[in-house]
């Protein structure tokens, strides 16, 4: 996350000549308010640039190609303060490959009733160039997001902050890198796909490694060091002393600073492992990969590396809010009518950024894998609102699945010593179950208390990619036909120009 305080979406406003030189002043004087007020707002996460205006062809194709080219450029926000003829908007959006957003709205909040003449009618023509503006955009079949309301208005901003978190995790993506220690479980459906068609469509790219070269890692790890991770652990976590001194714990620690090395050598953000594929290591990386998501790398269990993209993207999505992100598991329900719900947990890798008070260290039998007894952080999560997500390849396509849910107090387990999360999906068990299942949704997910839906909705339209949401106002019926009309739409798409 260390690169996110340079990123910068750009402010730009269209307008023409036909105006006069006095009224293009006035139209650059406004657009430099609105974006230095998107700037301050504490909600914006990144800087936002004011741009020259924008009145010709040429200009508005320099402006796109210059964003094309900025590595620090993660976005535009197109503003029409006046009537900006769209035919000209048209070069400069064909070679644009960065996301937009289009901001409907004026500098004024409330039409000046006593005042108003033929001057203010013709600066203030946001109403009808920003219509000029959304006709081209959709007759060229542009994904952007359209945000419409005051640029004052806290909810208009909330709006372009989610877009703006979005587009931070879009241009992540576009560099990740993800090592996959082992491969995928054996026979295992859900978690395979098209590693190609995943870097065309989404930019991360995927690469595999045997164990043993994460073992070299591992095992050239000095004692001091693991030493030094060990007082930290007693600084962060609660735990007894016979863990603390234990020999599993060390191997624990030192199987953590030999992973990190490993991805810090090659650039990674995301990783995979797999519990079949451990020959070499003592024990199943557990505390390791949860400390490792905490400093934002994405995971996923099994070999899955479509998992462990999107934790790492929902992640830099999270970056700087309240809450927590994490690899997560439908593990098993709970059917009591008076209150149906999920158990989500893993083995052992959930991140604690969803804890609730400090986790503590406990080493205990797994019961699977064949290897020693492995240390990991043992926690419950808080209560509140927070997303499952799940993106699954379908043979032509990528969809991604949000199911909105409601995390609720968790009774304790003595005899299953793992991080774990109670949830309510909503609307409620039996209809998201049902829905998750209609979707295709895999097993493993992305879970994350500080985003919502909006935020990987538009992430996913950056990239084209299908999203579907299993929400409060789900209709069974209304979504299988969605995924129905979705399929043709899907399949028809790539010959809609």
């Amino acid at each position: 996350m260390e690169k996110l305080n340079k990123l910068e979406v750009w402010f730009i406003t269209g307008t023409q000549h036909l105006y006069g030189p006095e009224t293009l002043k006035q139209v650059a004087s406004d657009s430099k308010v609105i974006s230095a007020a998107l700037d301050k707002s504490s909600l914006i996460p990144v800087k936002v640039v004011f741009k020259p205006i924008l009145t010709t062809p040429d200009s508005i194709f320099e402006i796109c190609s210059e964003a094309n080219n900025s590595v620090n450029c993660i976005g535009l926000i197109a503003w029409m303060h006046t009537f900006s003829p769209a035919k000209m908007w048209i070069r400069g959006l064909n070679i644009l490959n960065k996301p937009f957003l289009h901001l409907h709205t004026q500098l004024n909040r409330d039409i000046p009733w006593h005042t108003i003449d033929m001057d203010f009618m013709n600066l203030n023509q946001s109403a009808h160039g920003d219509r000029e503006f959304g006709f081209i955009t959709t007759r060229m079949r542009l994904n952007r997001k359209v945000v419409t309301g005051h640029y004052q208005d806290p909810e208009t901003v909330g709006s372009i902050a989610v877009w703006i978190r979005a587009a931070m995790a879009h241009a992540d993506a576009a560099g990740m890198k993800i090592a996959r220690f082992g491969d995928n479980m054996r026979d295992v459906a859900v978690t395979e796909g098209d590693k190609v068609s995943a870097q065309i469509k989404m930019g991360y790219s995927v690469y595999g490694y045997g164990v043993g070269d994460l073992v070299k890692c591992v095992n050239d790890v000095k004692d001091a060091s693991v030493k030094k991770l060990i007082s930290e652990y007693g600084d962060e976590y609660k735990m007894t002393k016979a863990v603390a001194g234990s020999d599993t714990l060390k191997e624990a620690a030192r199987i953590e600073l030999g992973m990190e090395n490993f991805l810090v050598a090659g650039n990674f953000k995301a990783f995979t492992t797999t519990f079949e594929d451990l020959h070499g290591l003592k024990q199943l990386p557990g505390l390791a990969v949860q400390r490792l998501m905490a400093k934002g790398y994405g995971f996923g269990a099994e070999g899955d590396w479509k998992t462990s993209a999107l934790v790492r993207s929902m992640k830099v999505m999270a970056s700087g809010l309240k809450g927590g992100t994490s690899f997560m598991e439908d593990y098993t329900y709970h059917f009591d009518p008076k209150g149906m719900r999920v158990l989500g947990a893993h083995m052992l890798e959930v991140c604690p950024s969803v804890a609730a008070g400090k986790p503590a260290v406990e080493v205990h039998p797994l019961g699977i894998g064949g290897k020693a007894d492995p240390a990991r952080l043992v926690f419950k999560s808080p209560l509140g609102n927070a997303i499952n997500v799940s993106v699954i390849d379908l043979g032509n396509r990528f969809r991604m699945i949000i199911n909105e849910v409601e995390v609720v107090k968790c009774p304790d387990m003595p005899n299953l010593p793992v991080a774990s999360i109670l949830w309510k999906p909503l609307p409620d068990l039996k209809k998201a179950a049902t829905a998750w299942i209609l979707a295709g949704g895999a097993h493993h997910t992305g879970f994350s208390s500080a985003i919502g839906k909006e935020c990987i909705e538009d992430f996913a339209s950056m990239s084209s990619v299908e999203c579907v949401l299993i929400g409060g106002n789900l209709d069974l019926t209304a979504f299988r036909n969605e995924l129905r009309w979705n399929e043709m739409y899907y399949h028809l798409a790539d010959g809609i120009k």
